[in-house]
């Protein structure tokens, strides 16, 4: 854990308060929407990869489908001829997996940072060429309170989660067999935006700030995507 705070936490907590600094009227809101928009655009090229991967694997599943049909009383023979399938149309059916798993990490040091940001706990984090601000304000804008939850930034956090959702679920087939398939959609589509409510009105309005930017960026990057490669 070490390793992961020298090489991800606190370059990314020295970031936030540089940036916090050097804004007019040190505005720690405006400092996490910067941040948070600065880290997606790193991840763009990992966002476009795992997305690629997702419409490829779309475009297949109807023959995939037929696959499990034809071997729906033999697994084994279902397994090796999705896997001859795979190969034989060079996917790899992990490929939108990695990508995500490669941002993982830097999403959980963001939540860290926002939070210790938000606390004001900064002692002996920051590098030497890093000023150590007198004061956090932790009013966003003037007026919102980040230290504190809300249920309002937590309701639009559950709201944005819920039409990147809408965004990122396959088609779904009517006349497809595999309903643990289609179960597993309809819940990650209307559960995970209630989950995130639920969570999000329980932590500081700050951490609800960066997880509604963080999605509508990626409702933003998915559109373009889709939009250009159609």
């Amino acid at each position: 854990m070490e390793i992961f705070h020298i090489l991800l936490t606190q370059p990314l907590l020295n970031l936030l308060i540089f940036i916090y600094n050097i804004l007019p009227g040190q505005d720690m809101g405006l400092a996490i929407i910067a941040v948070t928009i600065l880290v997606r655009i790193i991840l763009y090229p990992s966002f476009q990869k795992s997305l690629k991967a997702q419409k490829e694997l779309a475009a297949l599943q109807p023959k995939l489908e037929e696959i499990k049909e034809k071997y729906k009383n033999d697994k084994e023979a279902q397994t090796k001829a999705t896997l001859e399938f795979y190969k034989a149309n060079k996917i790899n059916p992990l490929s939108s997996c990695l990508p995500l798993l490669v941002q993982l990490p830097l999403l959980i040091a963001l939540y860290s940072v926002f939070r210790s940001g938000l606390e004001g706990q900064i002692s002996g984090e920051l590098y030497s060429f890093v000023q150590t601000p007198a004061v956090i304000n932790t009013r966003f804008l003037g007026f919102l309170e980040l230290a504190t939850p809300s249920f309002v930034l937590a309701l639009i956090a559950g709201m944005s989660q819920f039409v990147q959702s809408k965004m990122m679920a396959p088609p779904r087939n009517k006349d497809s067999k595999d309903k643990t398939a289609n179960m597993m959609t309809l819940q990650l589509t209307y559960v995970m935006p209630i989950i995130t409510v639920i969570i999000a009105q329980g932590l500081p309005a700050g951490l609800s700030l960066y997880w509604i930017v963080t999605t509508l960026f990626a409702i933003g990057q998915q559109w373009y995507i889709m939009r250009r490669h159609g």
